[in-house]
């Protein structure tokens, strides 16, 4: 494997925004290559819940797990725990890059603690966030407006952003994702 740190590739999004299926999407197209990491996250949540394909723990084991530095980062959502496997660390030393969907509100913390890191901010049409969201039937209308307020008050900047459009069609916001990874591993 490579001598040089590998990338350190941040999804951030609001919640309907398609960050799962576009990161399924590039893991599919880069099944083959493996200096590209797709590590699943610790999440207190049930595996029968639906949605990303998760390391489900209860909060007495994420709390464990924390304080035994198990995690690299973690943060709440919505009345759930979040956290990053530590062996994220060993794949980037190794050279491999890695890519995750986190929270928007650890992007600093990352970039101090993590570097090189590239963050791919993933966008969409309000409108379709709002359908996304009544769709996928978790929330409440008024959480779901809530989750659109707030899509448009948290945004991320710097030279390491990259904006991937999510509301056309998913083939060709997949094609944009790969190409906003593959641009910043060429830099």
């Amino acid at each position: 494997m490579s001598s040089q740190r590998g990338t350190l590739y941040l999804v951030v999004g609001p919640s309907g925004s398609g960050k799962d299926s576009l990161i399924d999407g590039a893991k599919a197209a880069l099944v083959n290559d493996d200096q590209y990491v797709f590590p699943r996250r610790y999440i207190t949540r049930s595996a029968k819940s639906g949605g990303e394909n998760h390391i489900p723990v209860s909060s007495e084991l994420f709390a464990e797990l924390l304080a035994g530095n198990k995690m690299i980062l973690s943060w709440p959502a919505h009345g759930l725990q979040y956290g990053i496997p530590a062996s994220v660390e060993d794949d980037l030393a190794a050279g491999r890059h890695v890519v995750l969907n986190v929270s928007r509100t650890i992007v600093d913390q990352a970039r101090v603690e993590l570097a090189p890191v590239e963050v791919i901010y993933i966008t969409v049409d309000e409108d379709v966030l709002t359908q996304r969201l009544q769709a996928r039937g978790r929330e409440t209308m008024a959480d779901i407006k809530r989750r659109v307020a707030r899509a448009s008050q948290y945004k991320i900047t710097g030279n390491d952003v990259h904006i991937v459009d999510n509301g056309g069609p998913l083939k060709k916001s997949i094609s944009d994702f790969l190409q906003a990874m593959q641009f910043s591993t060429l830099i």
